[in-house]
């Protein structure tokens, strides 16, 4: 299968489970506000197609990421079933699904900079572009806390839904702490495969 084709089959997927994320979701407001990012993200990619196209990594990464924040949409972070299940099969001291969206707001941000940085050559030296990667990601997870800050401070009741902190007073730091560890972690781990896919890639910028 083409990657064209590729592109075809993860949007009409996200497109298919974004409508079943949004059928009888526990609170409608709150699945629209967590599923918002990925919906403008959709819309910037499809926008941007086909005048530039990205790895498919980096497509398959951001689908992923959208699923985590459709299935976090249909029944919040706080109550997402196999999560809940974890907790109380190994006694957790809450329901941790939110920690693997704020982990994959690091990993996603971190591989669409790098792959700007590389096609752009925005930084040639290695490690300087690993540092900056990680900066990007953690600048973003901070801005999405005070994005968070400010919708809930306005949206009242739909407050504690949205936010999921669970009675953590330090939620906001361990969110931003993943993110960072997901931006240090992904770029070892799956750089060598982007690296792999802009060498053979027709891509813009490249």
């Amino acid at each position: 299968m083409t990657e064209s084709r590729w592109h075809i089959v993860l949007l009409v997927s996200f497109v298919i489970i974004l409508a079943w994320s949004g059928y009888k979701p526990a609170d409608q407001f709150v699945w629209l506000l967590e599923v918002l990012p990925a919906i403008l993200g959709a819309i910037i990619l499809i926008s941007i197609y086909p005048r530039v196209k990205l790895t498919m990594l980096v497509y398959c990464l951001i689908w992923t990421h959208a699923l985590v924040l459709m299935l976090g949409g249909h029944w919040t972070y706080s109550d997402m079933p196999l999560f809940d299940w974890l907790q109380e099969e190994f006694g957790l001291a809450r329901n941790y699904y939110d920690r693997v969206g704020h982990l994959f707001q690091g990993i996603v941000p971190a591989m669409i900079a790098r792959e700007v940085f590389i096609r752009q050559s925005v930084v040639n030296g290695a490690r300087w572009r690993y540092f900056l990667v990680c900066c990007v990601a953690l600048a973003i997870s901070a801005f999405y806390e005070f994005a968070e800050w400010w919708i809930a401070v306005a949206s009242g009741s739909a407050a504690d839904a949205f936010l999921a902190t669970q009675g953590d007073v330090w939620d906001t730091q361990w969110d931003m702490l993943l993110a960072l560890i997901g931006a240090m972690t992904v770029q070892p781990l799956l750089g060598g495969v982007q690296d792999r896919q802009l060498g053979r890639a027709d891509l813009n910028g490249k």
